[in-house]
This record gives structure tokens, sequence and C-alpha cells, in this order.
């Protein structure tokens, strides 16, 4: 044993002395890979660093761009991301706090917002905090923040009170998505889940009797797990299976409980229809919603109608209409005054560019007497950014009339509030006159701000002076030429003296240019029952003033006549050179040449028919020498126009063939439609265009138009059996066929209709409708709908091309409404695509140019004089014609509203030329 041992020994030492070398040697490349990965380390070092200094500097670029503009969301988004990216946790809660307060936050960003916060704090007495942020994040509507709420509440219910907690929480719960029909069942089953396990925990152990108290918990725990089943069975939801578990559960369903769960399946049967069509519609489903809130508004139920309200909101957060919807239900229906105003909160977060929301939530907070520092909220409305200057003035005018109303008249102390009241009116003038000029135009043309303020202080405050001077300074901003204002102040003064109405009316006589006679008119009034010196003064000054108006009135009319005259003059001028040009060029290539062709094509065709009468008498049947070809009859090639008919065919009606084949062709413009802009290369035109209109409806005919070489023109016509098709047909105008637009147009006889024109867009303002220029040529429809897409509902993108298909890099954008195009002016503006700048702006197209025609008579307010106000729109003005114009016998004088006014007409027959025909216009060249 002892030598063995000693042999052990020396291998042992044999081996570890091995092991040592080996040791030595494995240390010697450890070290020498240790260098190398140290050298890769510090290479990734750098990177990681560089990379971290990188995204630091893109942070702070971040965080001082929402210094400058705090409403940028995009920003907002951004910085969250890098921050999370960087594990920096205390600046995210940070940046997660700012946008919170500005904007409602996405389901995924709470999510994630209330991950970290859990991970900081793990200990008990923090829980508090993640409570505070589940309470706001609740407040967004977000059914799955709800279920999180009340999982993460049962993980501290072993703290004092925490079970009681957990089931406020899961009530809370079931009275804000409980009747969610797709996701309130996960939260009553939730809630049931809780309470079965809180049932394992009372029941006693198997044999054990149990105590009293002991038997009172456990039938009060059982009985609550009866109540939420019978509860969540009331509810119409998708809940076999819920009542097939109770079935089991209970032993029984009590026949109450089935009664009630009928009710619910007949309901939800209803509104089976709606959840379907739902599940199949795309987001937004904005129409899909609609009717189902109309429905719910009918049957009535408010529960409900809140319900499908949130849902909808929900996938239409952006959309201002659906919160204009839901909140005036609940001004007008609910009228709670905590829902009320939560609504109006999120629905001016939501979409805080909409001045109606934040007027709605100023009234709301009025109506529900709410703190005066709460309804300083307007301060945020003006920060909103509204699009249009209008904007600003009827928000400034709702919290002026909150200010107003503030002001109790009746009693003596309301000093404090009057003085807010005429400081927040000089605030809003000042505002008005800095801020809004950016607009390019006041937004409150009419002053209607400085007239409610003379309003108050003439007719509660009893300070004619101060309205005076607010009149004064309302007249020296371009509104003295308008009636109404004057009468408006007029109205006014009636509060004062007599010698104050009378001062205004005379200078309204002197200074009103669109309607003298209706200002002088009130001045004969004001004075009939005055002294007769006074009216005496009245009447000379109206006299004058109209006699005066006359003069101008008949000027402008003479200018105009005059410049139209003009115009018609060259019209007619250039139309004769035109002309003149066209028939010259003509005669050069040989016009003759082809008279002649003509001539000689008639006589073939005269002999080809009278060899197919002395034809006909060999049969009654054609013979084998007429094929079904277009040779012809004994080898002779038919004339133009013919069309082979096919063997055994009967001579006479082949001859009545012929005969209607050189009779006019009977128009059916109600059933026919006119198809122009196609290509001269398509082949089997009249195959291709059947092809195209065959779904539209029974075609009778179909008339592609050939030159004389044979060649497609172009051009042609079809005709349907029926004139209901001809709508449908429409309906593919501008379809591109080989690489063109094809236009698709109304069939019109111009001899019959020469005004008519064809033009389906509108020219007018569209500010539902947006224009986009400097789109890149490559740009498709579908790109497009794209990128607007998000900035709303799209209903219709139109690219604007050449008559040859080429895109014009311009397009329109038609959305859902005004506030959905507005912001995507907003966001899209400026936004490079494919390299390109592009600018967009609201729809504003210029109005199409038209010369009138000869023949046309010009309706008489053509030749009235234009006057314009303080937003540039044209008023119509009385038409009055010179005498200089007058072609007429006689002339007709009256009075009316006791002034003279002369009844002329202008008629212009030195230039009425009778047109010439196509006979006449030969002789003339041909004399030539």
């Amino acid at each position: 044993m002892a030598s063995r041992s000693a042999g052990q020994t020396h291998l042992t030492q044999d081996m570890e002395g091995d092991d040592v070398g080996t040791d030595e040697r494995e240390m010697d490349s450890e070290e020498d890979g240790e260098e190398a990965m140290g050298e890769e380390n510090s290479d990734d070092e750098a990177d990681s660093s560089e990379d971290e200094k990188e995204n630091e500097a893109e942070i702070q670029r971040l965080e001082e761009q929402l210094s400058i503009n705090a409403f940028d969301y995009n920003c907002h988004v951004d910085l969250i991301k890098l921050l999370k990216q960087e594990g920096e946790l205390l600046r995210l809660r940070k940046a997660r706090q700012k946008m919170s307060e500005l904007f409602p936050l996405t389901e995924e960003i709470w999510l994630d917002w209330l991950k970290d916060e859990i991970r900081l704090t793990e200990e008990e007495s923090n829980r508090e905090k993640v409570y505070e942020i589940f309470e706001r994040a609740v407040k967004d509507y977000i059914p799955d923040i709800w279920l999180e709420y009340a999982q993460y509440s049962i993980g501290g219910m072993a703290l004092p009170g925490g079970i009681d907690k957990v089931r406020a929480v899961f009530e809370r719960g079931l009275t804000a998505v409980g009747l969610h029909v797709t996701k309130g069942q996960m939260v009553w089953e939730a809630y049931r889940e809780f309470e079965n396990v809180i049932l394992t925990t009372v029941q006693p152990p198997p044999g054990k009797i149990p105590s009293h108290q002991e038997q009172e918990l456990l039938n009060a725990q059982l009985e609550r797990i009866h109540t939420l089943f019978r509860r969540q069975l009331a509810v119409p939801l998708m809940m076999e299976a819920t009542y097939a578990e109770y079935e089991e559960w209970a032993d029984g369903v009590p026949e109450t409980v089935q009664l009630q769960y009928k009710k619910a399946l007949q309901l939800m049967e209803k509104c089976k229809t709606f959840e379907e069509a739902l599940m199949v519609a795309e987001p937004p489903k904005l129409a899909e919603y609609q009717a189902y809130i109309d429905y719910e508004l009918k049957e009535g139920d408010p529960a409900r109608i809140q319900m499908i309200f949130e849902r909808a909101l929900a996938e239409n957060c952006l959309v201002p209409d659906m919160w204009a919807k839901c909140t005036t239900y609940l001004d007008r229906q609910l009228k709670i005054k905590d829902l009320v105003l939560s609504t109006h909160e999120r629905a001016v977060r939501n979409c805080p560019w909409t001045m109606g929301l934040w007027k709605g939530y100023i009234l709301a907070l009025e109506r529900h007497c709410a703190d005066h520092q709460t309804v300083l909220v307007f301060e945020k409305a003006l920060n909103a950014g509204f699009i249009q200057a209008t904007d600003y003035v009827e928000i400034w005018q709702a919290y002026l009339d909150y200010l107003r109303r503030r002001v109790d008249f009746s009693k003596g102390s309301f000093f404090k509030e009057l003085e807010e009241l005429r400081s927040t009116f000089t605030r809003s003038l000042d505002y008005m006159k800095q801020d809004v000029e950016e607009f390019g135009e006041s937004g409150d043309p009419s002053c209607i701000i400085m007239q409610i303020w003379a309003r108050i202080e003439a007719l509660h405050c009893k300070n004619m002076q101060k309205a005076r001077e607010l009149w004064d300074n309302i007249m020296t901003k371009g509104n003295a030429k308008y009636a109404n204002m004057w009468l408006e102040y007029y109205n006014l003064e009636s509060y004062g003296d007599t010698v104050h109405c009378r001062k205004a009316l005379h200078r309204a006589v002197q200074c009103t240019s669109d309607y003298p006679e209706h200002v002088c008119e009130v001045l004969l009034t004001f004075e009939r029952v005055e002294s007769l010196e006074d009216w005496d003064v009245a009447v000379q000054k109206t006299e004058t003033k109209l006699n005066r108006i006359n003069e101008q009135r008949a000027k402008v009319a003479e200018k105009e006549a005059n410049i139209a005259r003009q115009e018609e003059e060259r019209t007619q001028q250039r139309r004769k050179t035109k002309a003149d040009k066209k028939a010259q060029k003509k005669i050069q290539k040989g016009i003759c040449v082809g008279e002649k062709r003509k001539a000689e094509q008639d006589d073939y065709a005269i002999e080809w028919k009278e060899d197919l009468k002395r034809h006909k008498g060999n049969g009654d049947q054609m013979s084998e020498e007429f094929m079904e070809t277009e040779t012809g009859l004994f080898g002779k090639t038919a004339p133009p126009g013919f069309k082979p008919v096919p063997r055994g065919t009967n001579l006479d009606s082949t001859v009545s063939m012929a005969q209607r084949e050189n009779q006019p062709e009977l128009r059916n413009d109600n059933c026919s439609i006119f198809i122009s802009n196609l290509v001269y290369t398509l082949e089997e035109p009249e195959t291709k265009l059947r092809t195209l209109f065959d779904s539209c409806g029974p075609i009778k005919q179909i008339r592609p138009v050939f030159n004389i070489k044979g060649g497609f023109k172009g051009y042609g016509y079809v005709q349907f059996e029926s004139q209901v098709s001809v709508p449908e047909a429409l309906k593919l105008d501008r379809r591109e066929v080989e690489g063109r637009p094809m236009f698709v147009s109304p069939c019109v006889d111009k001899s019959k209709n020469p005004d008519f024109k064809v033009f389906k867009y509108n020219t007018s303002m569209e500010k539902h409708k947006i224009f986009i220029s400097g789109l890149p040529f490559s740009c498709t429809k579908e790109q497009l709908e794209e990128i607007c897409q998000s900035h709303g509902s799209v209903k219709e993108v139109r690219l604007v091309t050449y008559r040859s298909g080429k895109p014009k890099g311009l397009a329109y954008v038609e959305f859902a409404n005004e506030s959905q195009a507005s912001q995507a002016v907003l966001k899209l503006d400026g936004m490079e695509v494919e390299g390109n700048r592009i600018s967009v702006a609201i729809s504003n197209p210029p109005r199409r140019n038209t010369v009138d025609k000869p023949s046309s008579s010009r309706q008489s307010t053509d030749m009235m004089p234009r006057q314009f106000h303080g937003r540039g729109k044209g008023r119509t003005q009385l038409s009055l014609l010179p005498r200089s114009l007058n072609r007429q016998s006689g002339s007709e004088s009256k009075v009316e509203n006791g002034t003279s006014t002369q009844s002329v007409a202008a008629t212009n027959t030195a230039n009425d030329t009778k047109p010439l025909s196509n006979a006449d216009f030969a002789r003339m060249l041909l004399n030539k």
C-alpha cells in the first residue's frame, strides 16, 4: 500500500508538472488572445462612445427644438425613443411627463411608460406613483390599460385595504369598458377570476366544519360571484361560453337570469350587423361608426351611446367632427359635470387646432359653473395654432361673452369684473392687430369685437362718449362706405340724443357708396317727425348725393360697355383673320382638286346604284358575282360608305340599305355620349370602345369618326339602348386608354346649344380639398394617397395631366372635412417627395375664362359696377346705362322711393352681322 501510494504520489507530481507546463502555455496563449481582444474591445468602445456622442447631440437638438415649439408631436416621440435607447430613465420620465401634458398618449407609449415605472418603483411604498400614472392613462380611454391597471393592483392586495382597492379598480373598469362588445368581456372574466381566487382562500379545508363567521364570509364571496355572472349575462356581449360556465358553476340558471340573458341576446342580434361591419372594415372605420352611433341614438340608452362614442373616438381621435358630435350629445342630454368637462378636455387635447372644440369647452365650463381660473383654459386655446384668422376672432368673442356675463350690472359691486372685461377688450384688439397679421388679413374686417364693446358701453355702462370713440375707430378702418355699418351706428346713437343721431345719418349719406338709397331713406324717415328746416336740408342733401351717385354709375356702365364692345370687335377681327388664313391655306393645297374628286365619286356612286338595279332583274337573291367583300358588283369597287352584304340577302332589302346609308342618321343625344382624346393609332376603335362601355348597359351603336383616308380621328360616339346607361358611362371620364386619358362627355348638338360647356370640377374655393404642386412626374395616385392618409380620411385623389396623359406635377386631394384638409396643409406643405419639395394649399381654382358669343345676350348684371368691402368680395349695384347707349325710339322715366331713375336699354346693332353660309364663303374665296 505504501509503495503504491508512493508511486501514485510520483505520478501525481508528474501530472502536476505537466499541468503546470500546460498552464504556462495556456497563460501565454491567453495573454496573446487578451491582447487581441483588448484591441477589438477598444475599437468597440470607441465606436460606442461615438454613437453615444451622436445620440446625445441629437437629444440636445430635439430638446432645443421643443423649447422653441412645444407642440411638435413628432419631436416628442423621437426624443422619447432616443432616451429609452440610451437608458436615461429619469430624463425619459420628464420627457413623457411633458408630452402627456400637451398631447394624449398612445396605448404603446402608456404601456412602455408604465413598465419602466414599475421597474423603477419596486418598493411597496412607491406603488402610489404607478397608481397616479395609471389614473392619467385611463383618462384617455384605452381598454387594455384598464386590464393592466387591475392586474397591477392585484399585486398589492396583500397591503391593508388592497382587496377593496382591486375591487374598486375592477368596478371602474367595468363602468368604462364593460359594455364594449369585443373587449369588455376580458375585464368581466378577469374580475370573476379574481373573485374565484378569493373564494379559495375563504373555503374551509375538506372535513372541517366552518364557524359562523367563516360561513358568512364564504356566503358573501359566493354571492359576489353570482352577482358578477348575473350582471355580465344582462349585458349584450359575446357570452355564450359565459352562460355555459355559469350553468355548470351554479348547477342551473335562475329564471330571472335566463330572461335577462334572452333580452341581452335580442339586443346583441340587433347590433350584430354593425359589429360585423366594423370587423371587416378598414381603419379608421368612420362611416361604420357613424351608422352605429345613429342607431344607438335612436335606441336612446345613454350608457350604450356613450360607449359607442368612446369606441369611435378611440380609432378616430383626430376627427374633430366626431368629438363635436359626442360633446354636443353630452351637453344636451347627459349634462353630468365630470363626464362633460373631461370629454371636452380630451377633445381639445386630441384636436387642439379646431376652434369649435375650444369654444364648446369654454361654454361647458361656464355652464357648469367652473372656477374662473379654470376658464382661463382660453389662454391655451390662443397657443393651439388655429388655421384661419377668423378662428381667433371667434374664440376671443366666446371668451369676451363669458366675461360679459360675469358682470352683474344689477348689483353695485361689479367694477372689478368690468375692469377685467375692458382690459380684455383692449388686449384682444392688440392681439388681432399684432399676432393675426401673419394670415394676411385682419380676420375681423367689420370690427365685430369693437362693435360689441361699444354696445356694452352704451347700453349697460351708459358711456356714450366711449361708444362714439369706438365707432369712430371702426369707421376709420374702411367701413365708412358701407350702409349697414352706419345704420348700426345710428341704432346705437338712438340710446343717446337726437343731435348725434342726425349727425350720424348726415355722415352716412355723405360717405356711403354701396347702398346710398337706403341710407337716404332712413334720413328722410328720421326728419319727417322733426322740424321743416331739417326736412328741407335732408331732402337737398339726399338729392345731391343720389344725383352724384347716378352720374358715377352711368360713367362706369358706359366705360364697361365700351370695353366690352372693343373686346368683341377684337374677337371678331381675330376670327376673321384666322378664317382668311385658313381659307388661303386650303386654296394653296388645291381645294378645286378636292371638289372635282368629290364630283367624280358622286357620279361613280350613281353608276354603281344603276348596276345594282339592273342586277336586281336577274332574281330575288344576290348572285355569286356579288361577293361578301368590298369588290362590289361586276368587279367594280363600291363607293365610299358602302358596307358589304352577305350572300342570300334580298335585293330589295339591299337597295333599301344602300338608300339608308345616304340618309342623315337619326340622333338620340339623350342616350349618347361623346368620346375624345383617343390616340389616332388605336386599332379597331369600335371593338375597343365596345369593350370599355359594355358594362354600362346595352349598346345600340358605336360610331368612331374617320378621315377621308380611313384613319381614325381620335373621337366618336356611343349610343346606348337606354338613357340610364349614360351616367354610368360618364363615370369613365379620364380613364386611361393606351397611355392617354379618354374624355367622356354628354352628346349635345352645338348648333342648338352653342353655349354648352362641360367642366365637371369646381372653380370656387373648396375648403375640404387641397391643391399640391411640385410633385415629381413619377409620383402615382397610390403613392400620393398613402402620403395623405395619415392626415385624414382621403375620399379622392386626382392627378392633373396633359391631354397626352403626361403628368403636370399637380394634384387635388379631397378629404372628408375641412379640418382634415387644413391639417394636411400644415403637415405636408414643404415636404420632400422623391427629392422634390412640394407646395400644399387649400384648393381655390382660378375662374375659367369664358368669352361671350356675339349671338348671346349679356345679362344686365354684367354691366353693373362692382364695389368691394373689407373682405374683398364684390357687391352688385343697380344697372343704369347712359343715355348715349339708348338706341330705342323712346324712353320711360319713373320715380321709385323718391328717386328719379331713367329706364334705358342698350342695343348693339352696329356689330350685328348675318353669319355667312358655306356657299357664301366659297364664292368669296373663288372671287379672290
